[in-house]
Parts: C-alpha cells; sequence; structure tokens
C-alpha cells in the first residue's frame, strides 16, 4: 500500500474524536520503532521529517527508508510528512520525493528565524497550497509562531512571551485565504526541551502554562464560519517524562529543570479538535537515554547494535504510550485508505493537473 495523504487520516480522527502522533525520524531505527509501535497498537501513523532531517539524511535514504516502511507494513494507514517547510521550494522537493503532506511554515520569514507579516505567511501559505493540491498532498499551515528552536528552525521565542500566539481573530480569514488543510496552533507549547521558569510555592519546577482557551475558541469560530471539525495541530508536545530524564541524566547527561507538555493538557485538546500531535523531544531523550545506559554499562561494547537496538526499543515504548494517550490504538481499520489522485478528486478537484 502506497503512503496515505495525511488529511484522510486526520477527518478520520476527528470522526473518531481522537488525535494522531506525528513523529519526527532521522534514521532507520526511529523508522522502524514507530512503525513497530503502529503495527503494535494497530495506529494509523504520521511520520515528518524537517529539513534538518533531510539534509541529514541526504534525501534519497529517507526516501527509500519510507518505501520499505510503506512494503513491510502495507496494512498501517502512513503519512509521510514535511515538518517546518521554509519555502514553496523546500515543499516541492519533498513532494517530488514521494511525502503525503507538507506543512509550509511562513509563520516565519525563509531563514526559519524572523518572525514574518500576516500577509506574508497568508500569501506564502496559499502557493504552497496551490501546488500541493495539484498531486492530492495534504497542507498544513501555521498561525502565530512557536517558542523554541528545533533543527535551527525557530524564532528562539521566550517561553513566557505571548505576543506571538495566534489570535483567534484571525483563524477563519487565514484558512478561507490559504486553503490549508489543518491548521496549527501557537498556544504557549515550544520546541525541545523546556526550561521552566515556573515553580510552585515548594520550589517545585512547573510545565508550561498554555492557553488552552484559544483552542476552543479557534475550532468554534472555524465552525461557525463551515469549516466543522477543521484538524488543528499541536507542536512541541513532547511530554519530557521525568523518568526518561532521570536515565539521561543518571548516566552523565545534563538535563536540568526539562519540562514538557502534560498529556492532560494535550488530551485537552484533543477533545476540543487537535488531531495531528507533534511529538520528537521525547523520542530523542528515550534514545538518548538507551544509549547512553549502555556505554556506561558495558564500556567494552563497540558494536552499534548493541546500543541501536535497545534504543530502538525505548523509542518504540514511547510512541505506543503516545498512541494510546492520544486514542488512535486500535483505529487503524476503521476506514480504507486513500490514493493521491483520489484525495485531489474528492478535495481539489479544481487544482491544476501536475507540479510545476
Amino acid at each position: 500500500m502506497p503512503l496515505v495523504p495525511m488529511r484522510q487520516i486526520l477527518e478520520e480522527a476527528a470522526k473518531g474524536g481522537y488525535g494522531v502522533g506525528a513523529f519526527n525520524v532521522n534514521n532507520m531505527e526511529q523508522i522502524q520503532s514507530i512503525m513497530q509501535a503502529a503495527d503494535a497498537c494497530n495506529s494509523p501513523v504520521i511520520i515528518q521529517a524537517s529539513r534538518g532531517a533531510l539534509k541529514y539524511s541526504d534525501l534519497i535514504f529517507l526516501e527509500k527508508l519510507m518505501e520499505a516502511a510503506a512494503i513491510k507494513y502495507p496494512h498501517i494507514k502512513t503519512a509521510m510528512h514535511l515538518d517546518h517547510g521554509n519555502s514553496v521550494a523546500t515543499v516541492k522537493t519533498a513532494i517530488e520525493l514521494g511525502f503525503t503532506s507538507v506543512m509550509i511554515d511562513a509563520s516565519l520569514l525563509e531563514d526559519g528565524k524572523t518572525v514574518a507579516s500576516y500577509e506574508y505567511n497568508v500569501e506564502t501559505s496559499r502557493a504552497a497550497a496551490d501546488l500541493a493540491h495539484q498531486t492530492g498532498v495534504t497542507v498544513e499551515a501555521e498561525l502565530g509562531a512557536l517558542g523554541g528552536i528545533e533543527d535551527g528552525h525557530g524564532a528562539g521565542i521566550a517561553a513566557d512571551d505571548t505576543t506571538h500566539l495566534t489570535d483567534p481573530e484571525q483563524a477563519v480569514d487565514f484558512v478561507q485565504r490559504t486553503q490549508c488543510d489543518c491548521l496549527a496552533l501557537a498556544i504557549g507549547t515550544s520546541h525541545g526541551a523546556y526550561k521552566t521558569l515556573r515553580y510552585d510555592k515548594d520550589g517545585n519546577p512547573l510545565p508550561p502554562k498554555l492557553a488552552l482557551d484559544r483552542i476552543e475558541v479557534i475550532a468554534k469560530k472555524l465552525a461557525d464560519a463551515g469549516y466543522p471539525a477543521f484538524p488543528l495541530v499541536m507542536h512541541g508536545s513532547s511530554s519530557v517524562p521525568k523518568d526518561l530524564v532521570d536515565i539521561v541524566n543518571r548516566y552523565g547527561g545534563k538535563m536540568p529543570n526539562a519540562m514538557g507538555i502534560p498529556l492532560q493538557d494535550i488530551q485537552f485538546g484533543i477533545a476540543r479538535g487537535v488531531r495531528k500531535i507533534n511529538v520528537d523531544t521525547d523520542g530523542r531523550i528515550a534514545i538518548t537515554g538507551a544509549i547512553r545506559k549502555v556505554f556506561a554499562e558495558h564500556p567494552e561494547k563497540f558494536d552499534p547494535r548493541d546500543y541501536l537496538k535497545p534504543a530502538r526499543e525505548a523509542h518504540q515504548k514511547v510512541v505506543e504510550e503516545r498512541m494510546r494517550a492520544f486514542g488512535s490504538a486500535g483505529r487503524n481499520d476503521d476506514y480504507k485508505p486513500m490514493t493521491l489522485a483520489e484525495a485531489k478528486a474528492k478535495w481539489y478537484a479544481g487544482a491544476p493537473a501536475g507540479v510545476k
């Protein structure tokens, strides 16, 4: 079975009231562990790669690894998604590689660091949608700007800066003008392992305070404007579990006061329209902790298989836990897969043929 359009996965998730994890990859072991988790949970899955991942893997290797994943697990509904595409040219490259979904992040300029104007975001996102929809590829756009930096992408917005959160008053206009298929919201989440600025009265670190109310407000505004159950996206949604951080620190790592997004906050969003949840840092921490543990306990080991195998197992466990927490476990067989050609015929019939 070929990879499927992400829009189908998200629309089915909306029908079922659950969320679908979008897990970042850079190498073979990550792809293997995510697909093994999806198979074990019988869950649809979104695998995503950033521009940094494409550069690291040298494009063709990642393309062929995803082909292998689709061949080995033909029964799993899998979308391949470009994470934080910075330009229409990057989107075009991803489509040519066989991605079934792309994100155009025009909330920042093409340098991936400077916060862009609203009009720049609209115009660039619409150009990406016009291109992608020609072949039935799903488009995610972002309104507002997220905190943190990931793979060199991000404006470095402070965790307590609320000036770049998604403006609910712009949501309907943005979706109408860009024709995006799903919308990434800036509600206070941040890329990477959040370094807390909040503590309780006893000095214990607290997770970031999210503007969760904006999810419900935006979802209602979109529904009232004729976009019922429009898929919303949460970026920077790793939970950074303390037990995984403790393993990293126990074996020589330095992650003081690393925090993430509590699962209950993500589940709150899912109940109000969030359908795609981006998870990267949790996997990185699990992998790093497993490798550090092998190096510390078995310094004589030098075969990469001796530490990549437990790293792969640790990553799989995290992905399975997220699939169950998001509600996608057991939902893979709920519907028949759609091709890109069928997606175009259903949703983008007016788009011109071919990628130009």
